[in-house]
C-alpha cells in the first residue's frame, strides 16, 4: 500500500469524529472522499498530511513517497507572489535553486561545493524545473489567473482564485499522492474540464475530497465517511450507486434484525424477573433467573449502545426496489435538510423580467447586446467563462427587482421587471456582514429585512429542518461553519420570503449528495422562475430551459 491509516479514536472537542476507521490508498489510484456535511473529510485529510496528530492510531506512508496537500489558509504567504508561493511548494526547488544561483560566486576550488553544484544542476533539470516559471504561468492562465496576478502578491486574489492557485501548486509538484479539497467549486466549465483532464493523465496518485458528480465519474474509487468510518466502493460514481443500494438494504435488514432481537431480549427480561421471585430453590444456589436477567440485561447494553447506522439511497437506485424494502427505507433512511418556502401556488401569466439589447461592464463592457425575457415558471441558465459577466448581470437583476448597488454600469439598453417578483437569492460566498452574526440572529436579520414573520421557536425548527443542531448552533457565528453549513444558511436566506423568482449561482457546491438531491427535487416541483448559474452536468440536466450565452 502507498499511504494507510488506523484511525482508533479521534475527538474534535467533545465530539467524536471517527472510531475504528481504517484506510488504505494503492499507487496510481484516483480516489474520491465523500461523506454528509460535518463528517471529519477535511480533518481526515489533515491527518493524512502528517498535519493533524492529535488521534489514537497510525499513519503508514511507503517510504520515499512525497505528499502535497492543497491549503485551507495562506497566513504564512500572504505577502508572496502566486509564483514564490508554488515554486517554493516544489519538491526541493527551494534548495536547488539556492545552490545553481549562489555557489558559482562563493564555491571557487571547493570540491566538496563543486560537487553539490554539479548534482544540483542535474538534478534541476530531471524535475523540469529550468523551465518551471513558464509552465506554472501558462497553468495560472489555464485558471483565468493572467501574468500580472500571477506575479502578484496571493493576498489579493479571491477565495477562489486562491483555490485555482492551489490546484497548480499541487498538479505542478509532481507528488507521489496529491491530496486536494473540493477542486471544482468556484470553477467554470472550460477550467474543470481541464481539471478532469489532468486527473486521467497525472502519474500521481489523487485523493480528493469532492461532491462534484462529474469529477466523481473519473475516479477509480469513492471512500465514503460514514458513522465514524470508512467505506470503500470501488469504481466510479455510477458503481457507487448501484453498491451503496446493496449494501444499505443489507444494512437496514442487518438493523431490523437487531431491533427484533432487543425486543426479544426485553420480553426475556420480564420473563426472568416474574419468575426470580417465586424460584423455590436453595440458598447455597444462585437464582437462575437472576443470573439470566444479568446475561439479558447485559445483551440488551450492548446492542443499544450500537448507535443506528446511517441509511441513504439515491432515488433512481430506490425507484428500482419492491415495495417492502421501500417502505423499510422509508422508515429508517438518514435525516436530510428540508426546504421550506419552495411555493408551488399558482403563478400569474405576465413577464417577470424582459432584457432589451444590454451591455454591462465597467470601464469596457463585458458583453454586449444582450436580450432575453423570463416568464412564470420558466428557467433560465447563464453560461459563460468565468469573468464574463455572469456575476455581474446576476448583480443588475437584484438591481432592477429589489434597488441593491451594483458597481457595474449600464452603458446600453433597458430591463423591465414586474412588481409582483418576490426574489431568493443564492450567492456563491456569503456576505460578509453577516460572518460575526450568530447564525440565529442572522436568520432573525434576514426575515425580519424581508418583512417575514419570525420567531425563535420558527428559527430553531428551520435550523432542523437544515440539520443544524436548534441548540449549538444557534449561538454559532457565521465565519465558524463549515463550507457545507453555510451553504445550508444560504438555503434558509434564499426561502425567508417564500419567493416567486430565484436566482442561483452555483447552488451545489459545498452541499453533499443526498443534500444536493434534496435540493434539485424540490427545484423540480418549484411552480417559480429560476435563473440559474452551475458547471455541475447533473444539475444542469435536471435543472433544463433555455441557455443565455454571457460573454463570447
Amino acid at each position: 500500500m502507498l499511504l494507510s491509516a488506523q484511525i482508533k479514536n479521534k475527538l474534535m472537542g467533545n465530539k467524536q469524529l471517527f472510531t475504528d476507521l481504517a484506510i488504505t490508498v494503492r499507487q496510481d489510484e484516483k480516489v474520491a472522499i465523500i461523506g454528509r456535511n460535518g463528517a471529519g473529510k477535511t480533518t481526515l485529510f489533515r491527518i493524512l498530511a502528517r498535519e493533524d496528530g492529535d488521534f489514537e492510531g497510525d499513519m503508514q506512508v511507503r517510504k520515499g513517497a512525497t505528499v502535497i496537500m492543497t491549503a485551507q489558509e495562506h497566513l504564512d504567504a500572504k505577502h508572496h507572489s502566486c509564483l514564490d508561493y508554488i515554486l517554493a511548494s516544489l519538491p526541493d526547488y527551494t534548495r536547488l535553486h539556492h545552490i545553481i544561483e549562489t555557489y558559482p560566486e562563493t564555491m571557487g576550488s571547493n570540491m566538496r561545493k563543486i560537487t553539490e553544484y554539479s548534482e544540483a544542476l542535474e538534478r534541476f533539470d530531471e524535475l523540469g524545473y529550468y523551465y518551471v516559471e513558464e509552465k506554472v504561468i501558462q497553468a495560472l492562465a489555464d485558471y483565468q489567473l493572467d501574468e500580472s496576478k500571477a506575479r502578484g502578491p496571493l493576498s489579493s486574489l479571491s477565495g477562489g482564485q486562491k483555490r485555482f492557485v492551489e490546484l497548480v501548486k499541487v498538479q505542478q509538484a509532481n507528488a507521489t499522492i496529491a491530496l486536494i479539497d473540493e477542486p471544482t467549486n468556484h470553477m467554470d466549465y472550460a477550467a474543470k474540464e481541464r481539471f478532469i483532464d489532468w486527473l486521467r493523465e497525472t502519474p500521481s496518485t489523487v485523493v480528493v475530497i469532492t461532491h462534484d458528480r462529474d469529477v466523481l465519474h473519473e475516479v477509480d474509487r469513492i471512500i465514503e465517511i460514514k458513522d465514524k468510518q470508512a467505506h470503500s466502493y470501488e469504481g466510479n460514481y455510477k458503481a457507487y450507486l448501484q453498491q451503496n443500494s446493496t449494501s444499505t438494504v443489507s444494512g437496514m435488514a442487518q438493523y431490523e434484525i437487531a431491533q427484533k432481537t432487543i425486543e426479544n431480549i426485553k420480553k426475556q427480561i420480564l420473563y426472568a424477573r416474574s419468575k426470580k421471585a417465586s424460584w423455590g430453590g436453595t440458598a447455597d444456589k444462585k437464582n437462575p433467573f437472576v443470573v439470566m436477567e444479568e446475561r439479558l440485561k447485559k445483551e440488551l447494553k450492548e446492542l443499544e449502545a450500537i448507535a443506528k447506522p446511517s441509511f441513504w439511497i439515491d432515488q433512481e437506485s430506490a425507484a428500482t426496489l419492491n415495495n417492502k424494502v421501500v417502505e423499510r427505507y422509508e422508515k429508517y433512511k438518514d435525516t436530510n435538510i428540508k426546504l421550506r418556502g419552495l411555493k408551488t401556488e399558482h403563478q400569474h401569466s405576465q413577464e417577470l423580467i424582459g432584457i432589451q439589447k444590454l451591455s454591462l461592464g465597467y470601464t469596457q463592457p463585458l458583453f454586449t447586446d444582450m436580450t432575453f425575457s423570463l416568464a412564470p415558471g420558466e428557467r433560465i441558465r447563464l453560461h459563460g467563462r468565468n469573468g464574463a459577466g455572469k456575476t455581474t448581470l446576476i448583480s443588475f437583476l437584484r438591481n432592477q427587482i429589489t434597488g441593491e448597488p451594483m458597481a457595474a454600469t449600464v452603458l446600453e439598453g433597458a430591463a423591465k421587471v414586474s412588481s409582483k417578483i418576490r426574489l431568493g437569492t443564492y450567492e456563491q460566498e456569503i456576505d460578509p456582514a453577516f460572518l460575526d452574526f450568530t447564525l440565529g440572529k442572522a436568520i432573525e436579520h434576514i426575515y425580519n429585512e424581508k418583512h417575514a414573520h419570525v420567531t425563535e421557536q420558527i428559527i430553531r425548527q428551520l435550523l432542523a429542518n437544515y440539520l443544524f443542531n436548534p441548540v449549538t448552533d444557534y449561538d454559532s457565528f457565521i465565519r465558524h461553519l463549515s463550507g457545507g453549513q453555510k451553504a445550508r444558511f444560504q438555503l434558509i436566506s434564499m426561502l425567508a420570503n417564500e419567493p416567486n423568482v430565484l436566482i442561483l449561482d452555483e447552488p451545489t457546491n459545498h452541499l453533499d449528495l443526498p443534500s444536493i438531491e434534496e435540493l434539485e427535487n424540490a427545484l423540480s416541483t418549484y411552480t417559480g422562475a429560476i435563473v440559474y448559474v452551475s458547471h455541475d452536468s447533473y444539475f444542469t440536466d435536471k435543472m433544463g430551459g433555455k441557455t443565455v450565452t454571457v460573454g463570447q
